[in-house]
C-alpha cells in the first residue's frame, strides 16, 4: 500500500477510466491534465476513436483539450481490457439504468467487474462510480473481482465515489466538485484518496462504501422529491385558477427554510427518475416502502400525460380536435443547453400525441434525431417555419439560444410547460402554461 500511494503521489501511475460517457470522459481528462497517464475504456469503437483522434462528443469537454492531451500523451482511449495488465488505478463510469420492470439493471457494473478481474494483480485500486444500491460494492462488485486470493485493503484496494457530474453547468464541473470517497477498508480509503486528489480540489471521506453509495441516492432522492412536490402544486395551481410561476417565485424569497424548484414537464436525465427507484426497489427487499420515492416518482411520471391534457385544452379553446393537428415539441434534451434526451419528458409527450393521431414534429439543435419502439423523427431544420405551420407549439426544453420573443409572435397557439415566455409581452389567449 505505502509503495502504491508513494507512486500515486508522484504521478508514477497509469490510469483506466472503464466507460467514456458523460461522467468518465470528463474524469479521465482531469487525471489527464493532472499529468498521470490515463488510458478510457469502452465498447463503443466510435467514442473510442475519436478520442484518439482528439475530439469531443460531450459538450462539458473541448476537442481542444482532449487534443491536447493525446498528443501529449497523456490520455488515449481502447475498447481492449487486456490494457489493465499495466494500469495501477481504474475508475468504473458506466451505465446503471433501470429495467422494463423497474428492477436495477447493473449488467454494465457486473460486465466491468469480468473484464477487471481477468487482469487484476497486485498494488492495483478499483473505484467504482456507477450510481448503484446500497450494497452494490460490497456485495456484488467486489466478490466479482477478489476472488483470485488477492486481499482486499493489502494487495488490491476497492472504494466507491458516486459522481456527480451536472451536463451544462458552467460553475460546479469535475474539479471544483466536491468529491465523496468511501472505502472497503479504511486503507482502501486512503489510496483512493491519493489517486482523486489529483483530479478533484475537495475529497469528503466517509466511512464506508455503503454510506458513499447511499449519499448519491440521498442526492438524487431529494431532488426527484422535491420535484414531485413542486409538480404536485402545479396542478392543485391549475385547479384553483392560481399562476404556480408566480406562487414559486413568491416563496424563493424567503431567505431561509425554502429552496426553489420549478414545476415541469416531467423528470428526464440519467440520474434523478432512476437512481432513487434504486433505494426503492432496495428497500423491498428489506419489506420497507420508500412512500416518498413511490410517490414522487408516480407525479412525476404522470407530468407528460398532463401536458397532453393541457395541449388538448389549448386546441379546444380555439375549435381545433386533436386528430390531425400538427403539433411543434421544442426541445427534447432533458435540460436547457445539453444534448442528453435520456429519459427526457419529450419522449413521453412525442409518444402520447401520436397514439392521439397528432402530426407531431419537433425542433431541437442539441437533438437531431429521436426515436422509440414507435416512431422516429428528425428535429425541423428551420425552427420559425415550423412555428408558422403548427397547430400547437409546445415548449418542453427552453435552450438559452431559442428567439423566444420571435416564437410567442409566430405561434398560433403555445403551451409553455417551462415558463419560458416569462416577461414577453403575449396575447394572453392563445398562451397555456403548466
Amino acid at each position: 500500500m505505502a509503495n502504491l500511494i508513494k507512486r500515486i503521489k508522484s504521478k508514477d501511475v497509469h490510469i483506466a477510466v472503464v466507460g467514456l460517457g458523460y461522467v468518465g470522459l470528463p474524469l479521465a481528462v482531469e487525471f489527464a491534465s493532472a499529468g498521470l497517464r490515463t488510458t478510457g475504456i469502452d465498447v463503443n469503437a466510435e467514442k473510442v476513436q475519436q478520442v484518439n483522434d482528439g475530439g469531443s462528443y460531450v459538450p462539458d469537454v473541448p476537442g481542444e483539450r482532449i487534443k491536447a492531451l493525446v498528443a501529449d500523451g497523456l490520455l488515449s482511449a481502447t475498447t481492449d481490457y487486456s490494457v489493465l495488465k499495466d494500469v495501477d488505478c481504474v475508475s468504473v463510469c458506466v451505465p446503471t439504468p433501470l429495467r422494463k420492470t423497474k428492477d436495477p439493471d447493473i449488467s454494465y457494473i457486473l460486465d466491468a467487474a469480468d473484464g477487471i478481474a481477468r487482469m487484476l494483480h497486485k498494488d492495483m485500486l478499483i473505484v467504482l462510480e456507477s450510481t448503484t444500491y446500497p450494497g452494490t460494492t460490497e456485495e456484488v462488485f467486489l466478490p466479482r473481482i477478489s476472488s483470485n486470493g488477492l486481499e482486499v485493503g493489502k494487495d488490491v484496494f476497492v472504494a466507491f465515489s458516486p459522481e456527480r457530474v451536472d451536463p451544462g453547468n458552467k460553475t460546479w464541473q469535475t474539479r471544483n466538485t466536491p468529491k465523496v470517497i468511501g472505502g472497503v477498508t479504511e486503507r482502501c480509503a486512503e489510496v483512493a484518496t491519493a489517486l482523486y486528489q489529483h483530479a478533484v480540489e475537495e475529497i469528503v471521506p466517509v466511512s464506508s462504501a455503503t454510506v458513499a453509495e447511499m449519499v448519491k441516492l440521498l442526492e438524487n432522492t431529494f431532488r426527484m422529491v422535491n420535484i414531485g412536490l413542486v409538480n404536485e402544486m402545479a396542478l392543485i395551481c391549475d385547479r384553483l385558477g392560481v399562476n404556480v410561476w408566480e406562487v414559486v417565485e413568491a416563496a424563493a424569497t424567503k431567505p431561509f427554510g425554502f429552496m426553489k424548484f420549478t414545476p415541469g414537464p416531467g423528470l428526464g436525465g440519467h440520474c434523478i427518475p432512476i437512481d432513487p427507484l434504486y433505494l426503492s426497489w432496495k428497500m423491498k427487499e428489506l419489506k420497507y416502502t420508500a412512500r416518498f420515492i413511490e410517490l414522487a416518482s408516480e407525479i412525476n411520471a404522470n407530468m407528460p400525460r398532463y401536458v397532453v391534457g393541457r395541449i388538448t385544452e389549448a386546441l379546444n379553446a380555439h375549435g381545433k380536435p386533436m386528430k390531425g393537428s400538427k403539433i411543434l415539441i421544442i426541445g427534447a434534451a432533458y435540460k436547457p443547453d445539453v444534448d442528453d434526451a435520456r429519459e427526457s419528458p419529450a419522449l413521453d409527450i412525442i409518444t402520447l400525441l401520436a397514439s392521439s393521431d397528432c402530426r407531431v414534429s419537433y425542433h431541437d439543435p442539441y437533438v437531431p434525431r429521436l426515436s422509440n419502439e414507435t416512431w422516429e423523427l428528425e428535429s425541423e431544420s428551420d425552427l420559425m417555419a415550423a412555428v408558422r405551420a403548427a397547430d400547437c407549439v409546445v415548449i418542453v426544453t427552453n435552450h438559452s439560444d431559442y428567439d423566444w420573443p420571435q416564437v410567442a409572435k409566430e405561434a398560433s397557439l403555445l403551451v409553455d410547460t417551462r415558463n419560458a415566455l416569462a416577461g414577453i409581452p403575449l396575447d394572453e389567449k392563445k398562451v397555456f402554461g403548466l
